[in-house]
């Protein structure tokens, strides 16, 4: 089959990608002409495993192309997929305006009948947008085209989308339109020749399935949160708490890791649009409301905790400013930058929250992630109190404590005696709760994780 994919982003690439890796013929436009001049060259704008290779060899096969030109994507294919981004407007709310800008693009230019299909996640209704934008633009060439609009939300997790895509729970395609639901059923079949994983429903349940989800994770997230800070005052370890509610199969493991909260460009803005969509319509989502103060308050936790130990909390409980707190001068090793691993995705990571506070009160970031260096650099820029090095073990020069912001797989192995001896202070800040209390206190340091209870604050 042949498509065409609308936006180079995140989900669009993702999806162009194993689209063409399965037979299918692919374009992948975006308007930005540099992107896709560095696409053709084999470079790509994100880190995702896998991905590099998938673009390389797709390429290679002339499955997958890239161009700038809407008219050019328009021309080649029947089935247009739009996969631009839907950033938070000033108010949470979502910004279709690159959307309705790709669905007036598609009236304005196409000359045959065409399946539209939303990848980008947007709230419910929008699907109705966008057909009134197609026709208006149909209208003012006096042009009377068919054309159908479907909703086909992606379920993909920043680290694994690739493996997501190829092998996922479900398909969720939203139309009443026989004539599509064949035609999806075609596309998707190289992915569901095992098993059946084809849901269709309506087009707002499916564009309302997207939200749902990721709201129901993110309130998974933010519970266990607020059960780990509860846990902490009553002396109870979390850990011990995680696999005793996990251990039932009505609850699972999956989202029930307590830590520093959610970041990345799915979860905090879909949970504020979801928000804001109930709000317009009278209603006030308070649970949601919660999920979300709840992880802003999180994002804190380490602070907090950094404070704590310094003993630099002011009567306010607030952090002290620059140069009048016992942070000032202080240098801490930040392992992990990005909001998880396998990614270089800062869009709201905890990280950013605990550096910041740190160079408010003073101190010195000396930091390393395998992957988001270079996002990291181009948000901040050159600081004189961030240094960007190389390795885990080069962020513990001159250190006086360690922070842990990302559980990448290699920060999970560590070197108690060399952090005995790199570290001035020997202290370990731990937002995910990548070690065992006890064994840390046992090599003569000081540990901090979320939630782990008395066993935390015990010096050795």
């Amino acid at each position: 089959m042949k498509l065409a994919c609308f936006g180079a982003g995140y989900v669009g690439l993702v999806s162009s990608a194993c689209f063409a890796n399965a037979g299918h013929q692919v374009m992948c436009v975006d308007t930005n002409a540099d992107k896709i001049r560095q696409l053709k060259d084999g470079v790509l704008p994100i880190y995702e495993p896998g991905l590099d290779t998938l673009v390389e060899s797709t390429t290679k096969t002339g499955n997958l192309q890239f161009t700038a030109k809407p008219a050019e994507a328009i021309e080649y294919a029947d089935l247009l997929f739009i996969a631009v981004g839907t950033p938070p407007d000033e108010d949470g709310s979502a910004d279709l305006q690159y959307v309705l800008a790709v669905a007036a693009q598609i009236g304005q230019l196409m000359n045959r009948p065409k399946v539209i299909v939303t990848k980008s996640t947007v709230p419910a209704g929008s699907a109705d947008r966008i057909r009134l934008t197609v026709q208006e633009e149909l209208d003012k060439r006096h042009c009377d085209l068919h054309f159908e609009v479907a909703s086909n939300p992606e379920f993909l997790k920043e680290g694994s989308a690739v493996a997501d895509f190829m092998k996922p729970d479900r398909f969720i395609v939203g139309s009443n339109s026989e004539e599509v639901r064949s035609r999806m059923q075609e596309l998707y079949e190289p992915f569901n020749w095992k098993s059946d994983r084809m849901i269709f429903m309506d087009i707002r349940a499916a564009e309302l399935s997207k939200y749902a989800a990721n709201a129901m994770l993110a309130t998974k997230i933010s519970f266990m949160n607020e059960i780990a800070n509860l846990a902490e005052e009553l002396g109870a370890d979390i850990e011990q708490v995680r696999q005793g509610i996990g251990s039932d199969s009505r609850i699972g493991y999956h989202f029930i890791y307590p830590g520093i909260g959610y970041g990345g460009s799915c979860f905090p803005k879909d949970v504020q649009a979801l928000s804001k969509t109930a709000s317009q319509l009278g209603r006030q989502m308070r649970i949601l409301n919660a999920v979300e103060a709840v992880n802003q308050a999180q994002k804190s936790r380490l602070v907090e905790l950094i404070i704590q130990h310094y003993g630099t909390l002011s009567p306010a409980g607030q952090a002290p400013t620059r140069g009048t707190s016992a942070l000032n001068g202080k240098t801490f090793a930040l392992w992990g930058l990005s909001f998880k691993p396998k990614t270089d995705d800062m869009r709201e990571a905890p990280s950013r929250v605990v550096m910041e506070a740190l160079w408010e009160a003073g101190a010195l970031v000396q930091a390393y992630d395998p992957e988001a260096m270079d996002e990291v650099e181009r948000i901040y820029g050159h600081r004189e109190d961030l240094r960007l090095v190389g390795t885990r073990d080069a962020a513990l020069l001159g250190a006086d404590a360690l922070i842990i912001c990302t559980e990448w797989q290699h920060f999970r192995a560590a070197d108690f005696d060399n952090l005995v001896q790199q570290l001035a202070d020997k202290v370990i800040f731990d937002g995910r709760n990548l070690y065992e209390p006890a064994r840390v206190k046992a090599k003569g340091l000081t540990y901090y994780g979320i939630g782990r209870g008395e066993s935390v604050r015990q010096v050795g």
